[in-house]
């Protein structure tokens, strides 16, 4: 196994906002559905809808050797699209636990809730 296999599932909220202020250079993917997105995004997230993952997952192909954070809307999503991920390839692939709804309660109080 590669070093990357041994990163963590999870991410918390702190780390993702930390990682987007440093600048660092990762994908931030958005798993939840359209609909969902219009009601709340995280700046910078990149939607791709788990129900569209396997025929669209080309889209995110340059970042197979990058860190990839998946987010949905508490995390449970999130964490089968980082499996997924990791068992196709995207050895860096992380889930943010808690979802967007953890992000509204530590990073971004004035996000929408549903």
């Amino acid at each position: 196994m590669s070093g990357a296999a041994s990163l963590p599932w999870e991410v918390n909220c702190r780390s993702v906002k930390a990682k987007l202020d440093a600048g660092e250079k990762f994908l931030l993917l958005d798993c939840r559905e359209k609909n969902e997105y219009e009601i709340a995004k995280i700046a910078g997230a990149t939607l791709l809808p788990m129900s569209e993952l396997t025929s669209r997952v080309g889209e995110i192909e340059a970042y197979r050797e990058q860190p990839i954070v998946v987010h949905c809307h508490h995390g449970g999503r999130s964490m089968r699209v980082a499996q997924w991920l990791r068992q196709n390839g995207f050895a860096q692939a992380q889930s943010m636990a808690g979802g967007i709804h953890q992000w509204a309660e530590e990073i971004e109080p004035g996000l929408a809730k549903y």
